[in-house]
């Protein structure tokens, strides 16, 4: 039994804005990231490469917001986070405001398999992967006018996150998530993406990855209190993450979240206007949408 979902953030462009052709551009991206994903788990490859696979095709896109698309911060710079977790053996890496690793997703799971740390930042983050032989870019290879022009026009709120989860043929879950924060952050800001629990979580009940506004993840501990309704309330998996998005409407925050439990069961709720998706369950079945 394999299954595996992916997010492109939960700040998408209001329906009305949305035109048919950059409808099927986020389609198509998406599609992309979640057949790298998928791929890796026909060939009965492990969680962790899925969902590893499908972030870095997101992180490339110039279309979400992680890695090539990253928002700038207030300074017009990027600084980006990621992080990721394997739920067999409860490992994790992450590294958090780093701006010329070319995919974070890659340098977290460094982190997590070639130093006994959870958590790297900034210039210490970018030496441990030019270290462990990771792409290195120049921080213009992150540039893409959009995102400038958001900024520059104060475009406020402009937020999102990518991420994947998966269940393997054994059984195993992992998670993953990648971002480049939101439009005018404070330099130094981190949100949730590279924070266990918050943002990200996976352990033998289910893989969490988070979208929406970090601060807010981050108090309510989003996609652990998921597994953790599991675990000590004996929920289903829909069941405790609509609690979580309950949650997050009480911390007056949008946003969403995927996930995905040891049966397969895939949840992807959200309460903002849109979250761009994708999934494919045990039985194959094939979702991609937007609103």
């Amino acid at each position: 039994m394999i299954a595996i979902a992916i997010h492109g953030g939960a700040g998408a462009l209001p329906r009305r804005k949305m035109t048919p052709a950059a409808s099927a551009r986020y389609k198509a991206g998406l599609a992309r990231a979640l057949g790298a994903g998928y791929e890796v788990l026909k060939a009965g490859g492990k969680s962790l490469d899925a969902v590893c696979a499908a972030v870095v095709a997101l992180e490339d896109s110039p279309l979400f917001n992680a890695g090539r698309g990253a928002c700038y911060n207030s300074d017009e710079k990027h600084e980006l986070d990621a992080s990721v977790m394997d739920g067999a053996t409860l490992r994790a890496g992450a590294v958090a405001a780093v701006s010329r690793i070319r995919n974070p997703v890659l340098a977290a799971r460094a982190v997590m398999e070639k130093s006994r740390h959870v958590l790297l930042v900034g210039r210490g983050a970018e030496r441990f992967a030019r270290q462990q032989g990771l792409a290195l870019v120049d921080e213009s290879y992150f540039h893409t006018r959009s995102r400038l022009t958001a900024l520059r026009k104060r475009i406020e709120g402009h937020h999102g996150t990518v991420g994947a989860v998966a269940l393997d043929a054994n059984g195993n879950l992992a998670a993953a998530t990648s971002t480049g924060g939101y439009t005018g952050k404070l330099p130094g800001r981190v949100g949730d993406s590279p924070i266990i629990g918050a943002g990200n979580y996976a352990d033998d009940a289910c893989a969490v990855s988070g979208t929406g506004i970090g601060e807010a993840f981050i108090r309510g501990v989003l996609a652990y209190d998921v597994a953790a309704r599991m675990h000590y309330r004996g929920e289903s998996l829909p069941a405790a993450a609509r609690a979580a998005m309950k949650k997050l409407a009480g911390l007056k925050a949008d946003g969403g979240l995927i996930a995905v439990d040891r049966r397969g069961n895939i949840a992807m709720p959200f309460i903002s206007e849109g979250m761009y998706r994708a999934a494919i369950d045990p039985r194959g079945r094939r979702t991609i949408a937007i609103y």
